[in-house]
């Protein structure tokens, strides 16, 4: 998938409305600032770049300078990065490949894990805050059925899986089993031979 201009620019409103509209984030912005973090996610042709300023993030497709920092990874590891707790086990397992200045990625992390992804705080000066409300909690109940539903299935693939586990035969049992339909093969030819000399007399 190639980045499209139209594609960086929705990216980069979407950043600022979370990241730069509450005042509380400004300490945590503040360590970003004159930052550049390069994104290079498996799925996209070319990297994402985010340069932050103290007003701003700009996303760019294509950036000539050399990045602060830059992260490798796949897109469903990129949710990871929202608690910073998990970092340095996503760069040990290998899920996350961080080039240059550590600091950087870490204080993006940071950002995005205090800041508050409130449906209803965006959609409020659209729709009013009544409706944005109903909409934010109509949201938020979808997304936890879907959760259940999800954990369900996957709690019942882990029973099944298990069960499968052990009821299929160790090594010991299908060695055993190899035997005795060698034995059997062998007792039939025996049978079949004795049957075909009875037969000739």
């Amino acid at each position: 998938m190639t980045l499209t201009p139209l594609l960086t620019a929705g990216l980069e409103t979407a950043l600022n409305q979370i990241l730069y509209r509450d005042r509380g984030l400004k300490a945590a912005r503040q360590r970003l600032n004159g930052k550049s973090l390069a994104i290079v996610l498996a799925e996209l042709r070319q990297p994402l770049t985010f340069v932050f300023s103290e007003k701003q993030v700009d996303v760019l497709g294509e950036w000539n300078d050399t990045p602060d920092c830059t992260i490798r990874t796949q897109l469903a590891t990129l949710r990871k990065l929202r608690d910073r707790q998990q970092l340095t086990s996503l760069i040990r397992s290998g899920e996350l490949e961080v080039e240059g200045d550590v600091q950087v990625v870490q204080h993006f992390s940071a950002l995005i894990d205090l800041a508050e992804l409130d449906p209803a705080e965006y959609l409020a000066p659209w729709t009013g805050d009544v409706v944005a409300q109903g909409i934010g909690q109509f949201a938020r109940r979808g997304f936890q059925l879907l959760r259940g539903d999800v954990q369900r299935k996957q709690d019942y693939l882990g029973q099944a899986l298990t069960e499968e586990w052990r009821l299929a035969p160790g090594g010991l049992e299908a060695a055993w089993l190899a035997e005795e339909v060698e034995a059997l093969t062998r007792d039939l030819s025996a049978l079949e031979n004795r049957l075909n000399a009875l037969e000739a007399k």
